[in-house]
């Protein structure tokens, strides 16, 4: 019986058992934005033109239907009026809606009403907030392909958004889409953009906004190579009725300027270039970017102070000082030419031994080196 039993094939091993249902809740729902979109158009032809009903609406929609996934869809029915083909067309097959914003009446008024409906929507569900950033980025690139009213109607909401926070200043990157630059599209919906921005704020706190984003110094590539003047920019921008912007523009051109020339003048010292050379630079920067002599005189002070490593002895800084002094006394007479620049000189001496305690004793015999 043992050996009968050793001489039998050991059976194979059987997988036997219940097989599991998936449960409905991790089954892969299938992307079906043609279907989430009939149910935002239902609801919002019940709605109508009611902008408050409309936001109840959306408000209610949220805990239904799925933003998260529908974002953009939900966002394309808001602004055209139904999904966005590439290049901002709409489908013709597709079902659409009235009640957006390119349909909408082209005045602040309407476009600030409507801006509430967006604040509203992304305040009750936060998670909607970069969704409507990544929006607003694609329709800007699709601007060519819209009327010129839907593109006002964009810009007036776009700025009335930057100015209440809901949207950050860094979607204006896609204003400098080189198609978009080249046929002046960027320009002129800037614009309408800035105007209903500094509207709602003021340019002070436009230019906080670009500042926060590194785009205050960017402006003027919204006009092509050939066009990005300091000049070119200002007659645009002053024409339409945005001074502010203008003056803003000319002046952040002119800090540039000013800390650029400072940066080289530093270097030019450095290297132990000759005066007439650096004289002859100054004047052309002078020229070319407009600054005063009074400008001058204030960054060639600050660029002499800045080249030497200074004695900390209270004693010998003044000796050290007027050393110094004597030797780029020269440069700093060539812009001292008027009565209004020796006092601006005079002045900035002044707050630098004050600043610099050290150089207390040395302001005298300074003002007398130069006096002299």
């Amino acid at each position: 019986r043992v050996s009968f039993m050793n001489n039998q094939k050991p059976q194979k091993p059987t997988l036997s058992g219940q097989r599991f249902k998936t449960r409905k809740r991790d089954e892969k729902e299938r992307f079906d934005p043609t279907q989430f979109q009939d149910c935002i158009i239902q609801g919002l032809s019940e709605t109508g033109s009611d902008l408050e009903a409309v936001a109840k609406f959306l408000d209610a929609s949220g805990a239904k239907l799925d933003y998260r996934r529908y974002a953009e869809t939900l966002f394309d029915i808001l602004v055209a009026g139904g999904m966005l083909a590439p290049g901002g067309t709409l489908a013709d097959d597709m079902t659409r809606t009235n009640v957006c914003v390119f349909a909408a009446q082209e005045d602040l008024e309407t476009m600030q009403a409507f801006a509430q409906v967006f604040n509203k929507l992304i305040r009750r569900y936060k998670y909607l907030e970069k969704g409507f950033e990544d929006e607003v980025k694609k329709l800007l690139l699709f601007l060519k392909g819209f009327s010129e009213s839907e593109r006002n109607k964009l810009a007036m909401l776009t700025g009335i958004l930057l100015a209440n926070g809901t949207l950050n200043a860094s979607i204006l990157n896609s204003l400098y889409n080189e198609n978009l630059v080249k046929e002046g599209v960027s320009a002129a919906f800037a614009v309408k953009l800035f105007k209903s921005w500094i509207n709602e704020k003021d340019i002070n706190a436009v230019a906080v906004s670009l500042r926060k984003v590194n785009m205050d110094n960017r402006l003027m590539e919204l006009f092509p190579a050939n066009k990005q003047s300091v000049e070119h920019f200002s007659k645009y921008f002053t024409e339409a009725g945005l001074k502010e912007l203008s003056e803003y523009v000319r002046n952040q051109q002119s800090i540039g300027a000013r800390k650029e020339l400072q940066k080289e003048l530093q270097e030019q010292m450095s290297r132990g270039d000759p005066f007439k050379d650096i004289i002859l630079y100054v004047k052309e920067e002078m020229k070319k970017n407009n600054i005063s002599e009074q400008t001058v005189v204030t960054i060639i002070w600050s660029s002499v102070m800045s080249t030497v490593e200074w004695n900390k002895k209270e004693e010998l800084v003044a000796e050290q000082a007027i050393k110094h002094l004597k030797q780029y006394s020269p440069l700093l007479a060539a812009f001292t030419t008027q009565g209004q620049s020796e006092l601006t000189l005079l002045l900035k001496i002044q707050e630098y031994c004050y600043d610099n305690i050290h150089f207390m004793k040395a302001f005298q015999k300074i003002v007398v080196l130069f006096y002299k």
